[in-house]
């Protein structure tokens, strides 16, 4: 889940960076692995006329079927275990009653707690047949936050990371959304840093062993300007162009990063098959 307020104007300094060691990242792999568990769940219940309200309740139920717990719910006041952004939505759409048409691509964005321990992942899903631009969409943006983790290694800074995400994706005609951010995650769902997806190489925070953070990148096909809906939570392309986004939480290691959320059966992005 992406940092529910504007990116704040505050010094790196006045929120301490966590440093985990040996067990928070035990901890986190843990989580880690429900929340991709989770993602890889709702393949097969991803088709044309199910409700985002249906693949709410089913990610629910399964989160808490094996022991975690769905951070959204009342995150905030935020009302559902899970966000669903369809089409143009770019992140944090309300899941609702309002089904999924042949065509439509959707990101489900889940964040859940196993022993006081956050895992947080979001992916792309094809309603359908979908067409070849919003395909192309998904396909950059996967890669751009692929590109934005292999900068991830201590002594890097947060700078290369957006600088990664930034440079691929507007190489490939593609914005990206600069008002939401990925963050700091723990035992604490959202804290220092916040990891921007955008950026100059060699600015921001020096990276170190034991910082754990989401990189999340939101990607428009189109201009990339957002307007807020009336709920207060959903964030869409002011254009009405097409949105993607993906999302895992990873740490960095002595020597480089490890990525807490994959999917343990392969299916990164899709199309996902069987």
């Amino acid at each position: 889940m992406t940092s529910a307020e504007p990116l704040a104007s505050v010094a790196p300094d006045e929120e301490p960076i966590v440093l985990l060691g040996a067990d928070g990242f035990a901890g986190m792999r843990v989580a880690g692995r429900l929340a991709a568990d989770t993602l890889d769940y709702v393949i097969d219940l991803v088709a044309p006329g199910v409700s985002t309200d249906a693949l709410d309740r089913a990610c629910h139920d399964f989160i808490l079927g094996r022991g975690g717990v769905p951070a959204p719910l009342h995150y905030l006041g935020f009302p559902r275990s899970v966000c669903t952004s369809v089409n143009h939505v770019i992140c944090h759409g309300i899941p609702s009653d309002k089904v999924l048409y042949d065509g439509d691509i959707l990101n489900i964005d889940v964040t859940v707690v196993v022993d006081g321990w956050h895992g947080d992942a979001s992916r792309m899903y094809f309603v359908g047949n979908v067409g070849r631009k919003a395909v192309r969409l998904c396909e950059v943006t996967y890669e751009s936050m692929m590109r934005g983790i292999a900068a991830v290694k201590p002594g890097a800074t947060l700078g290369d990371i957006g600088h990664a995400i930034q440079s691929f994706a507007e190489s490939q005609r593609t914005s990206i959304v600069q008002e939401f951010c990925g963050h700091g995650i723990g035992r604490i769902f959202q804290s220092a840093p916040e990891v921007v997806h955008y950026g100059e190489p060699g600015s921001g925070a020096v990276l170190r062993a034991g910082m754990c953070f989401t990189i999340e990148p939101m990607i428009n096909a189109g201009r990339p300007e957002i307007r807020m809906l009336s709920d207060g939570w959903t964030a869409v392309s002011r254009d009405r162009s097409l949105s993607a986004q993906f999302e895992h939480s990873v740490g960095v290691t002595a020597d480089g990063v490890e990525i807490f959320t994959q999917s343990a059966t392969g299916r990164h992005h899709p199309p996902y098959g069987g």
